[in-house]
């Protein structure tokens, strides 16, 4: 054991060597995949996965805050998991708001619900919103989580709100289709105002979106991970870094 956490220590200051400072992504966004998966391995309910990746949540933004990453997005909860049977799903919110609730003690990030609150109960909703406020004014990194999200959800909810508010101001619609652009649609996502993903991370193995950040990953890097992400260790979110450090950026070109 002692030879491996040796062996292990060195392969890790390797690897934080091989990051350059100014090759960092400035925006991380993780697909916390596999925990039903993991637990099904170990003999367990997905309950017990769920819980030992919400514990991996506070371990995983540590490691964020090491490598200077301004902000973060977790997807907890999609909008496709809603239709899960209701007592997983009811199981699921409580280890949420717990979730949800140790980061606001942590007093070290500033906390941004991202998804279609509606759709959610009541209490989880509200407790989001509370988390929301009582983490404003933290001088830390800027953590979303992903409650209820979809992102074709999303567009249409940006798509909505847009339509509102040039509603109230008068605007018709042949106005409002004559001035109508990409950044009209940015301003009114539920990460307004904030950098795209500059690298988004999925765990599990499983190698697609699920409509993960669907608008603003236009120009994300994309690192896939073998591992679950209860047993998502810090060497791989340094090879995450690492690839993305390595990568020539096109932005579409």
């Amino acid at each position: 054991m002692a030879v491996r956490d040796l062996l292990y220590g060195i392969y890790e200051r390797s690897l934080k060597t091989q990051i350059p400072v100014d090759r960092r992504p400035r925006h991380v966004g993780v697909i916390l995949d596999g925990n039903r998966r993991w637990a099904s391995l170990q003999g367990s309910t997905s309950s017990v996965g769920h819980r030992a990746g919400a514990a991996k949540i506070v371990e995983f933004l540590g490691w964020c805050d090491e490598a200077d990453v301004e902000v973060v997005t977790l997807w907890l909860l999609s909008t496709d998991n809603l239709n899960r049977p209701q007592p997983e799903l009811d199981a699921l919110m409580s280890i949420i708001e717990e979730t949800v609730t140790g980061l606001v003690g942590q007093g070290k990030w500033r906390l941004h619900p991202v998804g279609a609150l509606d759709l959610l109960p009541d209490r989880t909703a509200r407790l989001l919103k509370e988390a929301a406020e009582a983490t404003a004014n933290i001088d830390g990194s800027l953590v979303n989580v992903a409650v209820g999200y979809g992102g074709r959800r999303e567009v249409v909810d940006a798509v909505r709100s847009l339509l509102s508010e040039h509603a109230t101001q008068g605007t018709t619609l042949d106005e409002l289709a004559a001035l109508l652009d990409v950044e009209h649609i940015a301003e009114h996502l539920y990460t307004r105002g904030q950098p795209d993903p500059d690298l988004v991370i999925r765990t599990s193995g499983e190698q697609r979106l699920s409509g993960f950040l669907m608008w603003q990953s236009a120009h994300s890097e994309f690192y896939f991970c073998e591992a679950f992400w209860p047993d998502f260790r810090h060497v791989d979110f340094l090879r995450a870094m690492r690839a993305y450090a390595e990568r020539q950026r096109r932005f579409g070109n």
